[in-house]
């Protein structure tokens, strides 16, 4: 199959499976195409699926993956402040590193919302759907939802990562708080002791809470800087840390902040 053939099959597959969807139109062009697969997948609840399926997808998310192109975090230039943090400025999902962070909500299944511009959509999206079942066989078994500033990890599957850390950062709703202060340094001691203790070497942080929970970006900015460097201090697995940043404005916090 070439990739319009497993996009096909992956459009009709994912039509099939819920009767809701079975008379929705599968445009000509490829844009198109890719936006209503990705739209399928987010919206897909978490059951069974069968393995011609995942086959098919991965197939194709990797080829997906490898024609955007791929960063090797071990090539990033180290940063002035210590010589095991980074920062880089791209698509997070494009990464090669031990494990990426997902800034997830509190039910850990990733984002529902078709085509939704969060990390935990756009991660999702790439990994593919078994990313969700996992996710899900973990919060099944937890019983309750995720709460704030802890941390759980998953294969990474069709990523050039080789697993993701989901944590929960705080919802800033008004003003900030102490509270919220002390949440958001959590998320990143839970993922950076979670790594260590699962052996891995590097780790790339998304932006935690500063998007759809609304955390200020320079004090986030700030707490991640200081909370890292502070493990970093005590902890020799680690080797690299890099600060992943999507827009120009925290590109230069993080440069301000990392020398």
């Amino acid at each position: 199959m070439d990739q319009i053939q497993r996009r096909l099959f992956l459009l009709n597959y994912l039509k099939k499976e819920q009767r809701a969807l079975q008379n929705i139109p599968i445009p000509a062009d490829a844009k198109s195409q890719k936006r209503l697969l990705r739209s399928l997948m987010n919206i897909r609840p978490p059951h069974p699926v069968s393995s011609d399926f995942l086959q098919i997808q991965d197939e194709y998310l990797q080829e997906e993956t490898a024609a955007k192109g791929v960063t090797d975090s071990a090539l990033l230039p180290a940063s002035p402040l210590e010589h095991r943090l980074a920062l880089w400025r791209g698509d997070i999902t494009t990464l090669k590193v031990d494990a990426i962070v997902n800034a997830a909500n509190s039910t850990l299944r990733g984002c529902f919302i078709p085509c939704h511009s969060c990390v935990d959509n756009m991660i999702h999206s790439v990994s593919g759907i078994q990313l969700r079942l996992d996710c899900d066989q973990i919060m099944t078994k937890q019983g309750y939802n995720e709460p704030t500033g802890q941390a759980k990890i998953t294969p990474a599957y069709n990523l050039p990562a080789r697993y993701v850390l989901h944590t929960v950062g705080p919802i800033v709703s008004g003003s900030l708080t102490e509270t919220h202060c002390k949440q958001l340094a959590g998320c990143y001691r839970s993922c950076l002791s979670l790594a260590a203790d699962s052996g891995l070497k590097s780790v790339a942080f998304c932006c935690i809470s500063t998007g759809e929970f609304h955390f200020p970006q320079h004090t986030a900015a700030e707490i991640a800087v200081q909370t890292v460097t502070e493990f970093l201090r005590t902890d020799n697995q680690i080797e690299k840390v890099v600060f992943n940043v999507f827009r120009q404005d925290d590109y230069d916090i993080y440069k301000k902040l990392l020398g």
